[in-house]
């Protein structure tokens, strides 16, 4: 019974770690699991994750109960006396032939899931996504097969910038930011049920574009274009930051996605088209002074 009680534990400690789900697709305080995130390739890799999770308590259990069998059941004190014996072929070949079998069904799907997020076609959307330091300039190149000239830069929030730098004031206090550091002043708004490719490089330095929810991390190499796609199934909103230390103020620089109905997607890429083609449409100052 005594023995019983610290594999009933670490059996305890293993369910709980697999039955918490995250309480949001957003990271949560204290949590003990990785996010089932809200897209495809993120459900894809959580469920690989668990399935591996429970091969390696079963693995551990196993392992550790024999082994403590053993110990409490031949010790010394016991009169137990060791085998004289070195090798034996058969016990070799078994806990060789095991453990690459386990390897290879493990191998099977995982290779499935990186092949699977590997595979960018058929996107009706397409995102370029350039890091600087220290801030994020999204370019959404064409929506469903048409071009869209939507490009802006998206940076921490103003307030929280100000926050970090002076401390809270009369004005900003920390229970009135309850994403503090994970706003931005121009989010990514992304369309629900929908295929995204998103291409992404960096303009200075190695940066690493990482929403947890969406189930990836890519790096945005200067000169290097990378890929990698999205869709997303759950509309709300998702954050994420900078994952590769790119200087002073990598811990600046947050990832905000707002995920919307494909119509109110539309909706908002037609007004940001429109205030585009406005400010194109303006002249410049020296132009418009000649005018005058």
């Amino acid at each position: 019974m005594k023995l019983a009680r610290p594999f009933a534990l670490m059996l305890g400690m293993s369910a709980l770690l697999a039955a918490v789900p995250a309480l949001a697709a957003n990271p949560q305080p204290w949590q003990l699991n990785m996010t089932p995130g809200v897209t495809e390739s993120s459900a894809q890799v959580y469920q690989l994750h668990m399935i591996i999770l429970w091969i390696c308590v079963v693995i551990g259990v196993l392992v550790f109960g024999a082994m403590a069998y053993a110990i409490f059941a031949f010790r010394k004190s016991k009169g137990a006396v060791p085998a004289k014996f070195t090798h034996n072929l058969t016990a070799e070949v078994i806990w060789t032939v095991i453990p690459v079998l386990i390897l290879v069904a493990m191998a099977w799907p995982s290779t499935k899931v990186l092949f699977d997020m590997d595979n960018t076609s058929e996107s009706e959307m397409t995102v370029k996504v350039t890091g600087y330091q220290w801030m994020w300039r999204y370019e959404i190149l064409n929506y469903r097969g048409e071009a869209t000239g939507v490009n802006f830069i998206s940076r921490l929030l103003p307030a929280d910038d100000q926050m970090r730098r002076v401390g809270k004031s009369e004005n900003l206090s920390w229970d009135s930011r309850p994403n503090y550091l994970l706003e931005v002043d121009n989010p990514l708004v992304l369309p629900t049920d929908t295929k995204v490719r998103f291409v992404i490089t960096a303009d200075d330095v190695i940066h690493a574009w990482w929403v947890p929810a969406l189930g990836w991390k890519q790096d945005a190499i200067p000169g290097v274009i990378n890929e990698a796609w999205t869709n997303i199934l759950k509309p709300g909103t998702y954050r994420g930051q900078c994952a590769e230390l790119c200087g002073k103020d990598h811990g600046f620089m947050p990832i905000v996605i707002e995920a919307r109905p494909r119509a109110e997607f539309e909706a908002w890429l037609a007004s940001r088209r429109s205030a585009g083609e406005a400010v194109a449409a303006r002249p410049a100052p020296a132009q418009a002074a000649a005018e005058g």
